[in-house]
Protein backbone atom coordinates (compact mmCIF):
# COMPACT_ATOMS: atom_id res chain seq x y z
CA UNK A 1 0.00 0.00 0.00
CA UNK A 2 1.23 3.11 -1.09
CA UNK A 3 1.96 5.76 2.06
CA UNK A 4 -0.32 8.79 2.44
CA UNK A 5 1.31 11.71 0.51
CA UNK A 6 0.46 15.41 1.65
CA UNK A 7 -1.08 17.96 -0.75
CA UNK A 8 0.20 21.21 -1.17
CA UNK A 9 -2.32 22.02 1.70
CA UNK A 10 -0.24 19.81 4.16
CA UNK A 11 -3.28 17.33 4.37
CA UNK A 12 -2.41 13.74 4.10
CA UNK A 13 -3.92 12.08 0.70
CA UNK A 14 -4.24 8.14 0.23
CA UNK A 15 -3.34 7.84 -3.42
CA UNK A 16 -4.80 4.26 -3.94
CA UNK A 17 -8.14 6.38 -3.09
CA UNK A 18 -7.48 9.03 -5.90
CA UNK A 19 -6.51 6.01 -8.09
CA UNK A 20 -9.84 4.06 -7.40
CA UNK A 21 -11.72 7.35 -8.06
CA UNK A 22 -10.48 7.46 -11.42
CA UNK A 23 -10.27 3.98 -12.14
CA UNK A 24 -14.34 3.48 -10.68
CA UNK A 25 -15.79 6.31 -12.64
CA UNK A 26 -13.80 4.73 -15.82
CA UNK A 27 -15.66 1.61 -15.41
CA UNK A 28 -19.03 3.30 -14.85
CA UNK A 29 -18.41 5.26 -18.84
CA UNK A 30 -17.22 2.28 -19.93
CA UNK A 31 -20.48 0.44 -19.48
CA UNK A 32 -23.01 3.08 -20.99
CA UNK A 33 -20.51 3.99 -23.60
CA UNK A 34 -21.82 3.48 -26.90
CA UNK A 35 -25.46 3.09 -26.02
CA UNK A 36 -27.64 5.51 -27.71
CA UNK A 37 -29.56 8.29 -25.80
CA UNK A 38 -32.78 6.91 -25.95
CA UNK A 39 -31.72 3.78 -24.62
CA UNK A 40 -30.00 5.57 -21.38
CA UNK A 41 -33.05 7.69 -21.01
CA UNK A 42 -35.53 5.00 -21.61
CA UNK A 43 -36.89 2.77 -18.91
CA UNK A 44 -36.80 -0.54 -20.16
CA UNK A 45 -38.35 -2.74 -17.16
CA UNK A 46 -40.42 -1.30 -13.89
CA UNK A 47 -37.70 -3.27 -11.69
CA UNK A 48 -35.31 -0.81 -12.87
CA UNK A 49 -34.29 2.68 -13.08
CA UNK A 50 -33.38 4.45 -16.76
CA UNK A 51 -29.48 4.08 -17.01
CA UNK A 52 -29.30 7.94 -17.05
CA UNK A 53 -30.45 8.05 -13.86
CA UNK A 54 -28.46 6.05 -12.29
CA UNK A 55 -25.63 8.06 -13.63
CA UNK A 56 -27.02 10.81 -11.68
CA UNK A 57 -27.71 9.38 -8.45
CA UNK A 58 -23.85 8.54 -8.50
CA UNK A 59 -23.27 12.56 -8.72
CA UNK A 60 -25.49 12.84 -5.85
CA UNK A 61 -24.32 10.82 -3.74
CA UNK A 62 -20.76 11.97 -3.97
CA UNK A 63 -21.73 15.22 -4.10
CA UNK A 64 -23.50 14.42 -0.71
CA UNK A 65 -21.02 12.38 0.63
CA UNK A 66 -17.73 13.90 -0.34
CA UNK A 67 -18.17 17.67 -0.83
CA UNK A 68 -21.16 18.55 1.67
CA UNK A 69 -20.90 15.92 4.45
CA UNK A 70 -16.80 15.32 4.57
CA UNK A 71 -16.04 18.83 3.04
CA UNK A 72 -19.04 21.14 4.62
CA UNK A 73 -19.60 23.33 1.53
CA UNK A 74 -22.47 23.44 0.02
CA UNK A 75 -24.64 21.10 -2.82
CA UNK A 76 -23.82 21.47 -6.52
CA UNK A 77 -27.69 20.98 -7.69
CA UNK A 78 -29.70 21.02 -4.12
CA UNK A 79 -32.41 20.87 -6.48
CA UNK A 80 -31.46 17.68 -7.18
CA UNK A 81 -31.52 16.26 -4.37
CA UNK A 82 -34.89 14.62 -4.08
CA UNK A 83 -34.92 13.13 -7.70
CA UNK A 84 -31.80 11.49 -6.85
CA UNK A 85 -32.59 10.19 -3.10
CA UNK A 86 -33.38 6.54 -3.77
CA UNK A 87 -36.02 6.58 -1.06
CA UNK A 88 -37.88 9.39 -2.23
CA UNK A 89 -37.78 8.36 -5.93
CA UNK A 90 -38.57 5.06 -5.76
CA UNK A 91 -37.65 2.99 -9.07
CA UNK A 92 -41.25 2.57 -9.81
CA UNK A 93 -41.22 6.55 -10.11
CA UNK A 94 -37.73 7.61 -11.58
CA UNK A 95 -38.71 6.97 -15.43
CA UNK A 96 -41.84 9.96 -14.46
CA UNK A 97 -39.21 12.63 -12.88
CA UNK A 98 -37.40 14.99 -14.59
CA UNK A 99 -33.85 13.82 -14.55
CA UNK A 100 -31.29 14.87 -16.13
CA UNK A 101 -30.54 13.68 -19.79
CA UNK A 102 -28.02 11.94 -20.90
CA UNK A 103 -25.54 15.04 -21.85
CA UNK A 104 -26.54 16.65 -18.48
CA UNK A 105 -25.58 14.18 -16.64
CA UNK A 106 -22.17 13.71 -17.87
CA UNK A 107 -21.33 17.38 -17.04
CA UNK A 108 -22.97 16.42 -13.37
CA UNK A 109 -20.91 13.84 -13.29
CA UNK A 110 -17.65 15.86 -14.17
CA UNK A 111 -18.92 19.08 -12.07
CA UNK A 112 -19.05 17.07 -8.94
CA UNK A 113 -15.73 15.13 -9.60
CA UNK A 114 -13.77 18.41 -9.73
CA UNK A 115 -15.84 19.52 -6.49
CA UNK A 116 -14.92 16.39 -4.83
CA UNK A 117 -11.04 16.29 -6.12
CA UNK A 118 -10.98 19.79 -4.74
CA UNK A 119 -11.76 18.58 -0.71
CA UNK A 120 -9.37 16.52 -0.96
CA UNK A 121 -6.59 18.32 -2.13
CA UNK A 122 -7.75 21.07 1.01
CA UNK A 123 -8.68 18.08 3.32
CA UNK A 124 -6.87 15.28 2.12
CA UNK A 125 -8.60 11.91 2.66
CA UNK A 126 -8.62 11.67 6.43
CA UNK A 127 -9.47 8.18 7.28
CA UNK A 128 -10.29 7.16 4.28
CA UNK A 129 -13.79 5.51 4.83
CA UNK A 130 -16.15 8.30 3.12
CA UNK A 131 -14.03 8.18 -0.39
CA UNK A 132 -14.18 4.30 0.10
CA UNK A 133 -18.44 4.79 0.97
CA UNK A 134 -18.41 6.82 -2.68
CA UNK A 135 -15.73 4.29 -4.49
CA UNK A 136 -18.37 0.88 -3.30
CA UNK A 137 -21.40 3.03 -4.12
CA UNK A 138 -20.41 3.54 -7.85
CA UNK A 139 -19.31 -0.38 -8.14
CA UNK A 140 -22.96 -1.11 -7.12
CA UNK A 141 -24.46 1.29 -8.84
CA UNK A 142 -22.97 -0.49 -11.52
CA UNK A 143 -23.83 -3.87 -11.01
CA UNK A 144 -27.50 -2.95 -10.83
CA UNK A 145 -27.28 -0.88 -14.62
CA UNK A 146 -25.84 -3.81 -15.67
CA UNK A 147 -29.00 -5.92 -14.17
CA UNK A 148 -30.88 -2.95 -16.27
CA UNK A 149 -28.76 -4.11 -19.32
CA UNK A 150 -29.72 -7.34 -19.45
CA UNK A 151 -33.03 -7.10 -19.33
CA UNK A 152 -33.21 -4.61 -22.18
CA UNK A 153 -31.07 -7.34 -23.90
CA UNK A 154 -29.19 -4.93 -25.56
CA UNK A 155 -27.84 -6.74 -29.16
CA UNK A 156 -24.08 -6.36 -29.29
CA UNK A 157 -23.30 -5.24 -26.31
CA UNK A 158 -20.83 -6.96 -24.05
CA UNK A 159 -19.47 -6.01 -20.85
CA UNK A 160 -16.05 -4.40 -20.64
CA UNK A 161 -14.78 -6.09 -18.06
CA UNK A 162 -16.77 -8.80 -16.74
CA UNK A 163 -14.65 -11.88 -15.31
CA UNK A 164 -15.77 -14.77 -17.71
CA UNK A 165 -17.35 -17.91 -16.08
CA UNK A 166 -14.96 -21.02 -15.67
CA UNK A 167 -16.42 -24.27 -16.05
CA UNK A 168 -17.46 -26.26 -13.14
CA UNK A 169 -14.54 -28.69 -13.83
CA UNK A 170 -17.16 -31.85 -13.82
CA UNK A 171 -18.86 -30.66 -10.88
CA UNK A 172 -22.93 -30.65 -11.86
CA UNK A 173 -22.82 -28.66 -8.21
CA UNK A 174 -24.27 -31.76 -6.14
CA UNK A 175 -21.19 -32.52 -4.29
CA UNK A 176 -21.10 -31.60 -1.33
CA UNK A 177 -18.35 -31.15 1.49
CA UNK A 178 -18.34 -31.27 4.88
CA UNK A 179 -17.54 -28.80 7.61
CA UNK A 180 -17.08 -29.85 11.16
CA UNK A 181 -19.24 -27.73 13.39
CA UNK A 182 -17.95 -25.20 15.89
CA UNK A 183 -17.58 -21.83 17.09
CA UNK A 184 -17.80 -19.44 13.55
CA UNK A 185 -16.72 -16.11 13.59
CA UNK A 186 -19.21 -14.14 11.95
CA UNK A 187 -18.93 -10.27 10.06
CA UNK A 188 -16.44 -7.94 10.03
CA UNK A 189 -14.03 -6.30 12.00
CA UNK A 190 -13.93 -2.94 13.85
CA UNK A 191 -10.80 -1.66 11.45
CA UNK A 192 -11.56 -0.43 7.93
CA UNK A 193 -14.54 -0.25 5.89
CA UNK A 194 -17.18 -2.18 6.03
CA UNK A 195 -21.19 -2.04 5.73
CA UNK A 196 -23.45 -1.35 9.03
CA UNK A 197 -24.80 -4.79 8.44
CA UNK A 198 -21.38 -6.16 8.92
CA UNK A 199 -21.15 -5.46 11.85
CA UNK A 200 -20.18 -6.33 14.93
CA UNK A 201 -18.16 -9.30 14.67
CA UNK A 202 -19.61 -11.91 16.38
CA UNK A 203 -19.04 -16.02 17.11
CA UNK A 204 -22.05 -18.51 16.58
CA UNK A 205 -21.93 -22.00 17.36
CA UNK A 206 -22.44 -23.73 14.54
CA UNK A 207 -23.74 -27.93 14.05
CA UNK A 208 -21.59 -29.75 11.25
CA UNK A 209 -23.22 -29.18 7.83
CA UNK A 210 -22.38 -30.05 4.74
CA UNK A 211 -22.18 -27.50 1.78
CA UNK A 212 -21.90 -28.06 -2.04
CA UNK A 213 -18.21 -27.87 -2.91
CA UNK A 214 -18.90 -25.67 -6.59
CA UNK A 215 -22.78 -23.88 -7.60
CA UNK A 216 -25.03 -25.50 -8.91
CA UNK A 217 -24.44 -26.10 -12.86
CA UNK A 218 -26.63 -25.42 -16.30
CA UNK A 219 -26.80 -29.00 -16.81
CA UNK A 220 -28.22 -29.61 -13.08
CA UNK A 221 -30.50 -27.58 -13.50
CA UNK A 222 -31.51 -28.64 -17.24
CA UNK A 223 -32.09 -32.26 -15.43
CA UNK A 224 -34.13 -30.45 -12.87
CA UNK A 225 -36.32 -28.48 -15.38
CA UNK A 226 -36.81 -31.71 -18.00
CA UNK A 227 -37.75 -33.70 -15.05
CA UNK A 228 -40.73 -32.04 -14.01
CA UNK A 229 -38.96 -29.55 -11.16
CA UNK A 230 -40.91 -26.76 -12.39
CA UNK A 231 -44.25 -29.00 -12.03
CA UNK A 232 -44.02 -30.84 -8.79
CA UNK A 233 -46.11 -29.14 -6.37
CA UNK A 234 -44.46 -30.15 -3.26
CA UNK A 235 -41.04 -29.11 -3.96
CA UNK A 236 -42.69 -25.48 -3.51
CA UNK A 237 -43.88 -23.17 -0.89
CA UNK A 238 -47.44 -21.77 -1.12
CA UNK A 239 -45.90 -18.30 -1.73
CA UNK A 240 -43.28 -19.91 -4.59
CA UNK A 241 -45.88 -21.63 -6.47
CA UNK A 242 -48.49 -18.94 -6.78
CA UNK A 243 -45.72 -16.92 -7.80
CA UNK A 244 -44.51 -19.47 -10.57
CA UNK A 245 -48.07 -19.99 -11.49
CA UNK A 246 -49.26 -16.41 -11.88
CA UNK A 247 -46.00 -15.92 -14.16
CA UNK A 248 -45.87 -19.27 -16.12
CA UNK A 249 -42.12 -20.13 -14.38
CA UNK A 250 -40.69 -22.68 -16.48
CA UNK A 251 -37.11 -22.20 -16.59
CA UNK A 252 -34.28 -19.67 -15.57
CA UNK A 253 -34.96 -16.29 -16.94
CA UNK A 254 -32.51 -15.88 -19.59
CA UNK A 255 -33.11 -19.73 -21.35
CA UNK A 256 -35.36 -19.89 -24.06
CA UNK A 257 -37.47 -23.28 -25.18
CA UNK A 258 -34.57 -24.44 -27.93
CA UNK A 259 -31.33 -24.66 -25.62
CA UNK A 260 -30.19 -20.86 -26.19
CA UNK A 261 -29.65 -18.55 -23.64
CA UNK A 262 -29.91 -14.74 -23.77
CA UNK A 263 -26.14 -13.31 -22.71
CA UNK A 264 -24.64 -9.94 -22.85
CA UNK A 265 -24.18 -9.18 -26.70
CA UNK A 266 -26.59 -11.52 -28.25
CA UNK A 267 -28.32 -15.84 -27.84
CA UNK A 268 -25.87 -18.41 -27.29
CA UNK A 269 -26.22 -22.31 -26.53
CA UNK A 270 -26.77 -22.61 -22.73
CA UNK A 271 -23.11 -23.56 -21.70
CA UNK A 272 -23.87 -26.67 -19.66
CA UNK A 273 -20.82 -26.51 -17.25
CA UNK A 274 -21.41 -22.64 -16.15
CA UNK A 275 -23.19 -21.57 -13.34
CA UNK A 276 -26.74 -21.58 -13.06
CA UNK A 277 -27.84 -17.85 -12.98
CA UNK A 278 -30.90 -15.96 -13.14
CA UNK A 279 -33.11 -17.78 -11.01
CA UNK A 280 -35.46 -16.50 -7.84
CA UNK A 281 -35.05 -17.46 -4.06
CA UNK A 282 -38.09 -19.37 -4.94
CA UNK A 283 -36.96 -21.54 -7.81
CA UNK A 284 -33.83 -22.22 -5.38
CA UNK A 285 -35.18 -23.15 -2.77
CA UNK A 286 -37.53 -25.56 -5.00
CA UNK A 287 -34.21 -27.12 -6.25
CA UNK A 288 -32.55 -27.70 -3.21
CA UNK A 289 -36.19 -29.36 -1.65
CA UNK A 290 -36.12 -31.55 -4.91
CA UNK A 291 -32.78 -32.62 -4.47
CA UNK A 292 -33.27 -33.81 -0.64
CA UNK A 293 -31.35 -30.64 0.07
CA UNK A 294 -31.60 -26.83 1.51
CA UNK A 295 -30.00 -23.62 0.62
CA UNK A 296 -27.50 -22.46 3.46
CA UNK A 297 -27.36 -20.41 5.77
CA UNK A 298 -25.42 -17.39 5.36
CA UNK A 299 -23.30 -18.00 8.32
CA UNK A 300 -22.71 -21.70 6.82
CA UNK A 301 -22.03 -19.72 3.87
CA UNK A 302 -19.28 -17.16 6.00
CA UNK A 303 -18.10 -20.17 7.62
CA UNK A 304 -16.97 -22.35 5.02
CA UNK A 305 -16.16 -19.59 2.48
CA UNK A 306 -13.70 -18.58 4.99
CA UNK A 307 -12.76 -22.03 6.76
CA UNK A 308 -8.65 -22.72 7.32
CA UNK A 309 -8.81 -26.11 6.67
CA UNK A 310 -10.33 -26.00 2.92
CA UNK A 311 -12.68 -23.85 1.40
CA UNK A 312 -15.73 -23.76 -1.47
CA UNK A 313 -14.79 -23.38 -5.24
CA UNK A 314 -15.96 -20.88 -7.53
CA UNK A 315 -17.21 -18.15 -5.06
CA UNK A 316 -17.31 -15.16 -7.21
CA UNK A 317 -19.10 -16.60 -10.71
CA UNK A 318 -23.06 -15.86 -9.39
CA UNK A 319 -24.44 -14.40 -6.40
CA UNK A 320 -25.33 -17.15 -4.44
CA UNK A 321 -29.23 -17.70 -2.15
CA UNK A 322 -29.23 -18.29 1.20
CA UNK A 323 -31.86 -19.60 3.56
CA UNK A 324 -31.36 -16.20 5.71
CA UNK A 325 -33.82 -13.66 6.16
CA UNK A 326 -32.03 -10.23 6.04
CA UNK A 327 -31.73 -8.65 9.52
CA UNK A 328 -29.37 -6.87 11.52
CA UNK A 329 -26.54 -8.91 13.74
CA UNK A 330 -26.77 -8.93 17.82
CA UNK A 331 -25.58 -5.03 18.40
CA UNK A 332 -26.47 -3.83 15.39
CA UNK A 333 -25.79 0.14 14.84
CA UNK A 334 -26.97 1.91 11.78
CA UNK A 335 -24.31 3.67 9.92
CA UNK A 336 -23.60 5.91 8.47
CA UNK A 337 -27.15 6.47 7.50
CA UNK A 338 -30.32 3.73 8.28
CA UNK A 339 -31.56 4.02 4.75
CA UNK A 340 -28.16 1.94 3.82
CA UNK A 341 -30.05 -1.49 5.68
CA UNK A 342 -31.72 -0.84 8.25
CA UNK A 343 -34.93 -0.41 6.58
CA UNK A 344 -35.05 -3.59 5.11
CA UNK A 345 -34.67 -5.26 7.90
CA UNK A 346 -37.53 -7.68 9.09
CA UNK A 347 -39.34 -7.82 5.48
CA UNK A 348 -39.11 -10.71 3.03
CA UNK A 349 -35.61 -10.22 1.91
CA UNK A 350 -33.28 -12.88 1.27
CA UNK A 351 -29.80 -12.80 1.79
CA UNK A 352 -26.95 -13.63 -0.66
CA UNK A 353 -23.49 -14.25 -0.63
CA UNK A 354 -20.35 -14.41 -2.72
CA UNK A 355 -20.02 -12.53 -6.04
CA UNK A 356 -21.07 -12.78 -9.52
CA UNK A 357 -18.70 -12.47 -12.36
CA UNK A 358 -19.69 -8.93 -13.23
CA UNK A 359 -19.35 -7.49 -9.22
CA UNK A 360 -16.18 -5.40 -8.82
CA UNK A 361 -13.56 -7.33 -6.49
CA UNK A 362 -13.17 -4.39 -4.23
CA UNK A 363 -17.36 -5.08 -3.03
CA UNK A 364 -16.78 -9.07 -3.12
CA UNK A 365 -15.20 -9.50 0.75
CA UNK A 366 -16.45 -13.01 2.52
CA UNK A 367 -18.18 -10.46 5.07
CA UNK A 368 -20.33 -8.71 2.55
CA UNK A 369 -24.19 -9.11 2.71
CA UNK A 370 -26.30 -8.44 -1.16
CA UNK A 371 -30.43 -9.25 -0.40
CA UNK A 372 -33.11 -9.09 -2.42
CA UNK A 373 -36.42 -10.36 -2.98
CA UNK A 374 -37.42 -14.17 -3.12
CA UNK A 375 -38.80 -13.47 -6.45
CA UNK A 376 -36.24 -11.43 -8.05
CA UNK A 377 -34.33 -12.76 -11.18
CA UNK A 378 -32.44 -9.97 -12.69
CA UNK A 379 -29.62 -10.68 -10.25
CA UNK A 380 -26.64 -12.75 -11.66
CA UNK A 381 -27.76 -15.05 -8.75
CA UNK A 382 -27.03 -18.83 -8.66
CA UNK A 383 -27.48 -21.91 -6.18
CA UNK A 384 -24.62 -23.75 -4.00
CA UNK A 385 -26.77 -26.37 -1.96
CA UNK A 386 -26.02 -27.51 1.92
CA UNK A 387 -27.28 -30.27 3.87
CA UNK A 388 -27.46 -30.98 7.91
CA UNK A 389 -24.37 -33.46 8.73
Amino acid sequence: MPSPQPTSHGAAVDSELLVALEDVRARTLAIVEGIPDEDLERVHSPLMSPLVWDLGHIAAFEDLWLVHRYGGGELLREDLAALYDAFETPRARRGDVPFLRTGEAHEYLDAVRERSLAVTERLGTGDGLVHELVIRHELQHQETMLQTIGLARMPGWTPPFARPRPPAGGRGGLELLEVPGGAAVIGAGPEGFAYDNERPRHVVELPAFRIGRTPVTNATWRTFAEGGGYERREWWTAEAWAWKEEYDITHPMNWSGDGREWRFGGSAPIDPDAPVAHVSWFEADAFARAHGKRLPTEQEWERAATWDQGTIEGVGHGWEWTASRFTGYPGFVAHPYREYSEVFFGGDYRVLRGASWVTAPRVATPTFRNWDHPQRRQIFAGVRLAEDA
